[in-house]
């Protein structure tokens, strides 16, 4: 293969943009997964923990291991929900609000730093190549579901 294939691109640019996040992310003890979910949970009512995966795009497993983690670190806190007393509601604590400010001034300098380099044409084409991508994928147009054979 001569050219780079799509799925070349966009893997090796979301590897890039992931390390350069750990190692952000790593400067204050954290990771990206971590910083993520502290921007998923809402500040000041937080998130019901069985919306936060979704949210995320994650599975309950990797996102409860991860809750676990910040739960230990002091990040957030489990409550329960008064609407639903079925459901727990995670809540940033005083150092996750912190993390959480620092979370989102990296990501904000990484999309000051991709608008000072990037005519808004071409970020605007690129948002809209990235959200075509996403419909074919959602819509299933590009692999069907395999039915089951009788």
């Amino acid at each position: 293969m001569k050219e780079k294939t799509i799925d070349y691109v966009l893997r090796a640019t979301w590897m890039a943009v992931s390390k350069m996040y750990n190692e952000e992310a790593g400067k204050a003890g954290s990771t990206m997964a971590t910083g993520f979910a502290l921007l998923s949970i809402d500040p000041e009512k937080g998130t019901p923990s069985t919306s936060l995966g979704p949210k995320m795009g994650m599975e309950a497993t990797s996102l409860s291991r991860i809750l676990r983690t910040m739960e230990d670190k002091g990040l957030i806190i489990r409550k329960r929900n008064p609407e639903d007393g079925r459901s727990v509601l995670i809540n940033l604590t005083n150092f996750g609000l912190e993390m959480r400010n620092f979370s989102k001034g990296v990501v904000l300098r990484f999309d000051e730093a991709v608008k000072e380099n990037v005519s808004e044409e071409d970020l605007r084409t690129f948002i809209e190549v990235a959200n075509t991508i996403m419909e074919l994928i959602n819509n299933k147009k590009i692999y069907k579901p395999e039915t089951s054979a009788k």
